[in-house]
Parts: C-alpha cells; structure tokens; sequence
C-alpha cells in the first residue's frame, strides 16, 4: 500500500489539453480584441489632415474674396485701366461664369449639377432671383466709384437689417425682443460708422444701400420661390440657372447706358489678359465659397466674411489713396460686426445643430456634399 500512497502524494492534476483548432481560434480572438482596443494612428493623421486643408479652404477664401473685391476697385477707378463702367463689368462677369458652368457640367462633365428644374420654376422663380442679383451687383460696383473699400463694407454691416425687415413684410420672420435689440445694435454701428467718414458721397451711399436691399430681395425671394417649392440647389447649380438670365438682365441697362459712353470715349482700355484674370477670380470665389460650406457650415462661412470684412478694411486704407479711416469708423463698425456676429448665431446654429446628427457620420474637415442656397451673400461684387 505505501507505493500506492507515494503516487497519490507526489501526484499531480494535469488539465485536458485542448486540440489546436481551438487553441488557434482563441489566440485569434484575442489578437482581434488587442487590435480593436488600441487606437489606429492613421485615422490621426487623416483627421489633421483634414483639419489642415478645411483651414487652408478657410484662408484662401477670405484672401479670394477680399483680392476680388480690390481688383474690382482697382479696374474701375484706377488711371491705368480706365473702366469706370461697373454694368459693363458686371456684365462680363455673367458671361464668363456662364460658359465656363455649361462647359463645366455639359460638355467635360466634370461637374454635376442638380436635376429637377422646370420651365414654370425658371420663369417664376429664377428670373426674378436673376434680375435681383444683377442689380445687386450692378449698384455694388458701381458704388465704387464714389466711396471708398472700407466705407462700403462698413454700409453692407446692414444687410441683415435690410433682410430682417423685408422678411417680415413678407410674413417670413417674426419681430421679438432679441431680434428688435440686434438689428437696433447693427444700425447704430452702421450710422456711428457714418459720421465719422470724412468726405462721404451721397450718391455712393444710395448705390451702396440700393445694392443691399437688392441683395435682402434676393434672399427672400429664393426663400418664397425655390424653397416653399420644395427646390434646393446648391452653388454651383445656382450660378449654372442664374448666370445666363443676370446676363441678360444687364445687357439691357448697358445698351442704352453705358455702351453709349464707351462708343463715344476712346480713352477706356480693358486688356485681355487683366479681363480674364478678373472674371477667372470671380468664379473661384464662387467656387470657394462652395468649398467652404461643403467643408464646414454656413456658420463657419459668415464668420470667416466677417474676418474677411475686417481684413478688407484694414487692408484698404493702406492700399488706397481714398480711403481714410478714423476712431469712430474703426468703433462704429466694430458696433456693426458685434450685431452682425449675433444675428448670424441667432439665425444659422440651430441648423447647424441639426445637421449635427448626420455630420457625425463624416471624418471633421471631410467634404459633404449641402444643399445651399446661395445665402453666402453677392461675393462677385
């Protein structure tokens, strides 16, 4: 019995050992676990990415936009090109935009633009938009022509004012306190930055103030016609149905107003080579101003116009001779932008926040394809 004993004493119990194919499934498994656990450095580096080129979208946006609105004023007052005829450039710009969006979607089809527009809709909806932004762009420019940069991005400050007020004439916007206090706060940075213009042009005033109430009709206008009409295009499409019927509807004030003067002065002179280059820079703003809310919101974007504004102001006083800014414009307009920042919060983030649910399906800085409707604002003047 002791030998017996012994065994018993110095035994050991041995577990089962599993076959391998089990043994190799769970070492699987757990390789898969470590690997979904630790985080992936290449999404890191994509998301950085991202945020570089989002940012770099941002940046050539206001340094477009800003160098557009300088070249503009540039060829029409400037000795060197002698154009002062803003319909005629205007004019221009339509035309160019027009081809280069057929070619661009019909011919190289590198461009797809949205489906769904009808006779009835162009005719009653886009015709009228048409004709408000040709005149927005008409008075814009020829603003500049008397005043200066700076004292006609300060007057644009109330363009929300204009499209409050005419959005509840229209029964679209409803007056309440916090509204009442914003527009009252943008209209007196409006009216402070006013005073303190040192020689001021009543003409360009009324040029400047026509141009923006064009704009706030437009704006509504594409509220009532398009989106009550369940028609949602975004940039691109716009400028390929606007673009032509703008065109024409500043063919006929140029025929009877300006292409007089020009038969008549021998003076003028457009070269070919700065023609191109200035309508080519009004089509890559539009482009950016696309990319821009495509890439982040239309939030972002008027925040990123407002930065624009200010850099045009400052930027315009330095470059041009008739530009002087004093303390009470700087303060004024300051006033103005304060308003301005509010309205914009007030109006766009509760849309953002919708868009917020969808939006976390997407890497932050990716391209997402929206659907706006060219609320950025006239940006080719």
């Amino acid at each position: 019995t002791r030998p017996d004993r012994r065994r018993d004493r110095f035994s050991v119990s041995i577990p089962p050992q599993q076959p391998a194919m089990e043994r190799n499934g769970g070492k699987q498994q757990q390789q898969q676990q470590l690997e979904t656990a630790a985080p992936a450095p290449a999404p890191r580096k994509g998301a950085w990415r991202d945020g570089a080129v989002t940012y770099f979208h941002l940046l050539f946006y206001i340094a477009i936009s800003g160098g557009q609105i300088f070249f503009n004023k540039w060829v029409l007052s400037s000795k060197e090109i002698n154009f002062p005829y803003p319909v005629a450039l205007t004019l221009l710009h339509m035309l160019f935009s027009s081809v280069v969006c057929f070619a661009a979607t019909k011919i190289f089809k590198v461009i797809k633009i949205d489906e769904g527009m009808t006779t009835d809709v162009y005719v009653s909806s886009v015709i009228p938009i048409g004709a408000m932004f040709a005149m927005t762009l008409w008075l814009g420019n020829s603003a500049y022509l008397y005043i200066s940069v700076a004292f006609a991005q300060m007057l644009k400050a109330i363009m929300p004012v204009a499209v409050f007020l005419l959005g509840t004439a229209f029964g679209l916007e409803e007056m309440n306190c916090k509204m009442l206090a914003i527009m009252s706060i943008i209209s007196v940075g409006v009216i402070v930055a006013s005073v303190g213009e040192i020689t001021i042009s009543w003409v360009g005033v009324v040029y400047q103030m026509g141009g923006v109430v064009a704009e706030a009709l437009r704006l509504i206008f594409i509220e009532i016609f398009l989106k009550k009409k369940g028609v949602r295009l975004n940039l691109i499409s716009m400028m390929y149905y606007v673009s032509p019927c703008s065109a024409f509807c500043l063919f006929i004030p140029w025929l009877f107003l300006e292409k007089p003067k020009m038969d008549a002065s021998i003076s003028w002179n457009f070269p070919p080579v700065t023609l191109f280059l200035n309508c080519m820079c009004t089509f890559v703003l539009n482009l950016s101003v696309f990319l821009v809310i495509s890439r982040t919101s239309a939030l972002t974007a008027r925040v990123t116009g407002v930065v624009r504004d200010w850099s045009v102001v400052l930027l315009s006083a330095a470059i041009f001779a008739d530009t002087k800014l004093t303390f009470i414009n700087i303060v004024g307009y300051a006033i103005a932008i304060v308003g301005v920042v509010a309205y914009n919060n007030h109006k766009l983030k509760p849309q953002v926040n919708q868009q917020q649910g969808a939006d976390s399906k997407v890497s932050p800085g990716s391209p997402r394809h929206v659907e706006i409707p060219l609320n950025s604002t006239k940006e080719s003047s």
